[in-house]
């Protein structure tokens, strides 16, 4: 089959690509000129410069393709632009969700985030729960208005889509906060702990690619959804695995939570004016979705695609392995 992928560059993207380049299907990667192009040719993609916000190269991009995979996103907790977020999540999913349905691909899957549930009355809750009232980021706020868009779609007009939830991802190589988080915590740059009691639900970045991949494979599965994720596990437990397996001590103050929550107000109103990112990543939509947590019952997708978990502990060796390198 020829897969279209967009942010395919990106860090589940990429090892999106690496599990595609094990198998015969031909791979259309939507780059731009700062993506990692040949990074993404050297495992057989052909890649096209474009953007999600131009539907020309979209649809240029998807033309004869069979199936699209959509990882491309504004997955961030501060950005000095705000409009980025509807830019990216909102406007570019529906670009690509009417190309795809333009061009009459046989599947889309698009990856969201569990976050756009925010806090469910259910817990853990799983594909079907009904989402709470609160996102509690502007990233999950506009994740979830994409993602309607593209349900939308969907019911009224037989968009062929699949939707994947992935919890709190690691792996090695993430740039983004959660691998942003340990490499700060590697080379104690943090000045205390925060919300050790928060439990968030954590998966590998191979087991949430091996997800997208098998979702994508899978026949007569048009219309469903996949939480991915498995472990649940507090900050505190995250940390302490960090320390034990790197060696490094953790941090000797631990902040109260109305303390967290102030700095994080003053910094991210500081970031506005330096228009640099909040120091030790405070900003207040980043502390809101910590202190929150989720709950994610990722056990439709070991049943219905057969995967299994891997412990999040060979994940965080390989994170704390690759920032050492």
């Amino acid at each position: 089959m020829r897969v279209f992928i967009t942010g395919g560059s990106g860090f589940i993207g990429s090892h999106v690509v690496k599990r595609l380049a094990q198998t015969d299907h031909r791979m259309h990667c939507l780059v731009r000129k700062t993506s990692q192009i040949p990074a993404l040719e050297e495992l057989g993609a052909t890649c096209l410069v474009g953007d999600v916000t131009d539907k020309a190269s979209l649809l240029k991009g998807i033309k004869g393709c069979d199936w699209v995979i959509n990882l491309a996103n504004i997955y961030s907790f501060w950005e000095p632009d705000i409009r980025i977020y509807t830019a990216v999540n909102v406007v570019g999913t529906r670009n690509i969700m009417e190309c795809a349905l333009e061009s009459g691909v046989s599947k889309v899957i698009h990856v969201s985030t569990c976050t756009i549930y925010g806090k469910p009355a259910d817990s853990p809750f799983t594909e079907e729960s009904p989402v709470g009232p609160e996102r509690f980021s502007e990233y999950s706020r506009t994740k979830y208005e994409g993602d309607r868009i593209a349900w939308d779609l969907h019911e009224k007009k037989g968009l062929p889509l699949v939707m994947i939830y992935p919890a709190a991802v690691l792996g090695a190589g993430d740039p983004k906060p959660s691998g942003k988080y340990l490499e700060d915590l590697l080379n104690r740059r943090l000045p205390a702990t925060v919300f050790p009691n928060s439990i968030l639900t954590w998966v590998y970045v191979r087991d949430v690619a091996e997800i997208i991949v098998r979702a994508t494979e899978k026949e007569d599965n048009v219309g469903e959804k996949y939480l991915a994720g498995k472990f649940e596990l507090s900050l505190r437990e995250i940390n302490y695995m960090v320390s034990e397996i790197s060696g490094v001590p953790l941090p000797m103050l631990q902040l109260p939570d109305f303390m967290v929550t102030m700095n994080a107000q003053l910094l991210t109103w500081l970031s506005r004016l330096t228009k640099k990112p909040p120091l030790w990543g405070m900003s207040v939509d980043q502390i809101r979705t910590m202190k929150q947590g989720f709950h994610v019952d990722g056990s439709k997708a070991e049943r219905d695609l057969g995967i299994t978990y891997t412990p999040i502990r060979v994940a965080i060796e390989e994170a704390i392995s690759s920032f050492r390198k």
